[in-house]
């Protein structure tokens, strides 16, 4: 059976608190309130999973999840719609409590039954939770067209076995990017085994809900004149009709995000950054590239043919905005490029992967990634209100999205400490978004990257071709001996 721990967070705490029964809030930014929109529909739930070999402390777990909130009081918040002016905001209200959801063999047994793959041997249980807990849909109100007030953090511990427990958070992803996941874990990770007793985290909140993104660009970089703005959208639309893509299995059944792992060894990935570095690239090119192509090789074209894809590359800001932040400030940080790229059959990895990468540097280095930043917002919006305008309602806005750095994380006494074999984080993608979301890690040497992508949209069967077409793609170019 499934159980709850619920304690309040401590009211002692150092932290300027409003007085009793006062409620403080503020209103979303732009981006945020992108996420808002795209999180019913799909698209918009982060996820970190944790796989133990050791039955978790669930005292401590708690405790130290209600320690993080009070370090991060956006972790404290709900999601507040106001029906009469169509908004939404952050509203924290004093001490609310954290629900940490406890499932039995019995209950966790019964998710995983629930799951399209249930009987696939392939799929491991912990994987097939983690597709489980990324489709909850957390923030929709059957009874209403949006959101409840409902909290933007969960926590669940799964009984997978008699020597396996997985701990998930989920999260809404306008306060948790990937880099405010990554600090989350790291936080979780020291406090859970011990490492911090004293309590010295590396705070960047400061015991405050921090500003939207759009609040922090410093002066004149998300200028554009109105007659430039006027020709990107177009140019955005226009180039959106002329986008080629996977070839789409079942577009008409309700969707669900799916997830494929690309690993490599330590010996190829060190390859791998070494040819990126080589060629002035960062390793989202080349991964980029390998999946266009991947893509492009499923399909019977003549060789000559060209087909034409979006990249969206994400790039974390925070060291960029007005003042700096740091890597312990949750939110939604990050900013979009979206570059197009044609392709034929005599494109090779490295010439993509410059391209790719080159294209979106030099966006960069003209300020798009806070230029358009309203500009795509706003059309991420419209595909929400009108899928018919995205092929066969598919909602895709690119083929592949890619983060600018991926993840570094090395081996810890805390993941030791704790019994951690594995974990996992990436966010749902089955609302609007890409066909294939990217989440890369670099994990003690080797590339482990989560692929999501949208089901039945998409197949199994279908990505695990592509994601072995890509490993395929990288290690033969990589392998090859510089001349």
């Amino acid at each position: 059976m499934a159980a709850v721990l619920c304690t309040h967070t401590d009211a002692a705490s150092e932290m300027s608190d409003p007085p009793a029964g006062e409620s403080k809030s503020r209103p979303v930014g732009g981006t945020e309130y992108s996420w808002c929109r795209a999180a019913p529909g799909g698209t918009g739930t982060t996820v970190l999973g944790l796989l133990l070999s050791k039955p978790p402390d669930l005292p401590n777990l708690q405790s130290t999840l209600h320690s993080l909130q009070n370090l991060h009081p956006i972790l404290l918040s709900k999601i507040h719609y106001d029906p009469y002016r169509r908004d939404f905001s952050f509203l924290n209200p004093p001490s609310p409590p954290l629900h940490l959801q406890i499932l039995d063999l019995t209950a966790t047994a019964r998710a995983i039954a629930s799951h399209p793959d249930a009987d696939d041997p392939s799929v491991s249980d912990f994987h097939k939770i983690l597709e489980h807990e990324i489709n909850i849909t957390t923030w929709l109100d059957p009874n209403h067209p949006s959101y409840s007030d409902t909290d933007v953090m969960f926590a669940s511990v799964y009984t997978i076995s008699d020597g396996q427990w997985g701990v998930f958070l989920r999260l809404h992803t306008a306060v948790c990017d990937r880099t405010a996941a990554t600090a989350l874990l790291r936080e979780l990770l020291a406090a859970a085994s011990g490492e911090n007793e004293g309590g010295e985290f590396e705070i960047g909140d400061h015991g405050e809900i921090g500003l939207g993104i759009e609040d922090l660009i410093p002066n004149g970089k998300a200028n554009k004149p109105l007659w430039a703005r006027g020709l990107d959208m177009l140019g955005y639309s226009l180039n959106s009709f002329r986008l080629a893509n996977l070839e789409f299995k079942d577009a008409n059944s309700p969707r669900f995000s799916q997830m494929i792992r690309l690993k490599m060894n330590s010996d190829t990935t060190e390859k791998l950054l070494a040819g990126c570095k080589l060629r002035g690239i960062k390793v989202c090119g080349a991964l980029a590239a390998a999946g266009l192509i991947a893509t492009r090789c499923s399909k019977d074209l003549p060789p000559y043919h060209k087909e034409k894809y979006g990249v969206v590359t994400l790039n974390d800001c925070r060291s960029l905005l007005n003042p700096p932040l740091t890597t312990h400030h949750l939110g939604f940080y990050h900013s979009a490029i979206l570059n197009t790229h044609d392709l034929s059959a005599e494109d090779t990895l490295w010439d993509v992967a410059k391209r790719c990468y080159f294209a979106f540097s030099n966006a960069k280095d003209n300020n798009k990634h806070f230029s358009d930043m309203s500009d795509l917002n706003f059309l991420m919006c419209k595909a929400i209100e009108n899928p018919g305008l995205t092929p066969s309602s598919s909602m895709r806005t690119a083929l592949i999205s890619v983060f600018e750095d991926p993840i570094f994380e090395a081996f810890s006494p805390a993941q030791e400490h704790l019994g951690l074999h594995d974990y996992i984080g990436c966010a749902s993608a089955h609302g609007v978004g890409p066909s294939i979301a990217f989440f890369d890690m670099i994990r003690d040497g080797q590339l482990d990257c989560a692929c999501v992508y949208p089901f039945p949209l998409f197949s199994r069967d279908q990505m695990n071709q592509i994601v072995y077409q890509m490993k395929k793609i990288l290690v033969g170019a990589i392998e090859v001996v510089e001349g």
